[in-house]
């Protein structure tokens, strides 16, 4: 008998720039086979992982209305436990301590390497 196939890992992406959120979507779902959907702007990122509960959740730090920041806050108010990864060209200026009390798994530099986006993200939930 063999074991089950695991289902896709659901992985939402927010960020408000179009083709960040195509680049990391194709990336994903070739890459990795994984389940993708995107959002350009926090409160519909939230409105979405409400909705439907990601594995993953990759969010743009630096976005106009609900940033970032406001997001996750709001994310933890409501107590949904995703994992997060920014993806931000503000990376290297986040110290892991802040990162931790964000509850937030990692932070990758944009501009990153598409192909390797996937590899990352896999390693981090795992």
């Amino acid at each position: 008998m063999t074991a089950p196939t695991p289902s896709p890992k659901r992985v939402l992406v927010i960020d408000d720039e179009a083709h960040i959120r195509e680049v990391v979507q194709v990336c994903l779902e070739c890459l990795s086979g994984w389940t993708v959907q995107v959002a350009a702007s926090g409160e519909a990122g939230l409105a979405k992982a409400v909705e439907s509960p990601p594995d993953l959740i990759v969010l743009d730090l630096m976005m106009p209305e609900m940033n970032g920041l406001s997001f996750l806050e709001r994310l933890r108010v409501i107590n949904l436990q995703v994992p997060v990864v920014l993806l931000t060209a503000k990376a290297n200026l986040i110290e892991p301590s802040i990162l931790s009390k964000l509850q937030v798994v990692e932070a990758i530099a944009k501009p990153f390497d598409p192909v390797n986006l996937a590899r990352q993200l896999a390693e981090l939930l795992e």
